[in-house]
């Protein structure tokens, strides 16, 4: 079961299949994509990572949530936790691993920020002790400050499919 988060805009929630049409805008636009590994993804691939984010919580207790605007139900994005298993060096293999996408319009209004915090929080009493990470690609300096200010300090390079990234550690609190 996929616990339900609220903040005051924003609601993380488990996936619909009504997602899907907005989850493949997201990853079919080439702008979107530039920092997730530059390649765009169809709408077959596009409801394979819904499936995988859903999946996530029957196998390991946590998982990725929709994110939705509670001002007009609209799916906007995703955030939350995986072990998806990298072939990282340095290895992150059995850490929950953060990350969060969000549609473009929704940009600099401070929305990845909320949900990330609202993830953190769920996050401290559900998984308590547990070093969280997350990989950002060096380039994406919007990702990079809501890591920051969501108390990832620490910042170290690693290679992720010989392509350089960023791997920031997040102490338990």
């Amino acid at each position: 079961m996929v616990p339900i988060v609220e903040t005051a805009r924003l609601r993380l929630r488990s996936f619909r299949e009504s997602d899907l049409e907005a989850h493949a805008r997201m990853l079919g636009d080439p702008d979107f994509v530039r920092h997730l590994g530059g390649k765009t993804f169809g709408r077959e691939e596009s409801w394979r990572r819904l499936l995988s984010g859903a999946g996530l919580w029957a196998l390991v207790g946590y998982g990725y949530w929709a994110i939705e605007r509670r001002s007009d139900n609209a799916f906007i994005g995703q955030v939350g936790f995986a072990d998806f298993k990298r072939d990282l060096e340095p290895s992150i293999e059995n850490m929950p691993e953060m990350g969060w996408v969000l549609a473009p319009e929704t940009h600099g209004q401070g929305i990845a920020s909320e949900a990330v915090a609202a993830a953190l929080d769920w996050a401290r009493r559900e998984l308590p002790g547990r070093e969280i990470v997350a990989i950002i690609d060096p380039a994406n300096a919007p990702s990079i400050r809501v890591a920051e200010k969501a108390g990832f300090h620490s910042r170290e390079e690693a290679s992720y499919r010989g392509e350089p990234i960023l791997l920031f550690r997040r102490a338990p609190d």
